[in-house]
This record gives C-alpha cells, structure tokens and sequence, in this order.
C-alpha cells in the first residue's frame, strides 16, 4: 500500500491511496481510497505509517516516576471489606478507624511491630488506599486506646 499524488491538468492533484500486485511480468494497480479531501499533514502522517515508522516513541510520551505493588493490597483489602471488618471497627468511619483497619491488613502481608508498619505503607500502596499515609506510631497508640476504650477490650 502507498500513497500517490496524480496530478491533474487545471485542477488540484488526485491523492489517492494505492495497492500494487504483481501477476507474472505485470503490475496491477487498484486505487483503494481518493484522500484528495485530505490536509497535506494527514497524508504524510499516513505516508509514515505505511512505512511502519514510530510517529511518537513511547519513552517520550512518559516516564516513570514511581511504581509501588499493588495486587496483594488490592486482594487484603477486598477480602476485608466483603468480610465486614470496617464495620466491626466502628460504625463510622474516621481517621482512627482506617488506621486500623490499615494495621490488620499490614499484619496479614507483613507482621511487624509498629513503627515497621508505618515504614511499609510507603513501599506499598496500603497508606494510601485506606488514607492512612503519613501516619506515625504515635497516632497508631492512639487509635488503638481509641478501640479499647469503644469496645471496652
């Protein structure tokens, strides 16, 4: 397939877009589409692809800034919800009840004390999914006494 410009005595050239086959020693050409209607800047765009040029290079439309796993937060955190744990927390929700609801999910994927707990949830996208992120052991004490006292554990 190709692009070809027919000129034409009075009038604006025919661009037209083309195949050709061979049958022995001849060549048959069969006109496929009139693009006459075409900006000149279409043409060329899809002159270029028939070449199998790369109009952009993916590497220049992005970068990568940063990438965090995901999948084994996503599958915590789904089980949780479809098991009702946000509601054996608290009735409604608040800061201290996603901190830990945050803190059961991080003990499933990885036990630790704490202050591990709040170092993981910038390694993972756990902090901010349940918009914990920043939190410190200080805010986790308090939302567990938070607990302990609503519940009287």
């Amino acid at each position: 397939m190709y692009v070809d410009v027919v000129p034409n005595r009075t009038s604006p050239p025919a661009v037209l877009l083309r195949v050709a086959t061979r049958e022995g020693k001849k060549t048959h050409t069969r006109t496929l589409a009139n693009l006459s209607h075409w900006p000149p800047e279409q043409v060329e765009t899809l002159r270029r692809v028939l070449r199998g040029e790369r109009l952009v290079a993916p590497e220049s439309l992005l970068a990568i800034q940063r990438s965090l796993p995901h999948g084994h937060t996503q599958a915590v955190l789904t089980t949780m919800r479809r098991l009702g744990m946000a509601s054996l927390l608290g009735t409604t929700r608040c800061r201290e009840r996603d901190l830990v609801e945050a803190m059961i999910a991080e003990r499933v994927l990885h036990p630790g004390s704490k202050l591990a707990t709040t170092r993981t949830w910038a390694s993972s996208t756990l902090g901010q999914e349940c918009g914990v992120e920043g939190a410190d052991v200080d805010e986790l004490d308090r939302a567990l006494d938070s607990q302990v006292r609503q519940f009287g554990v």
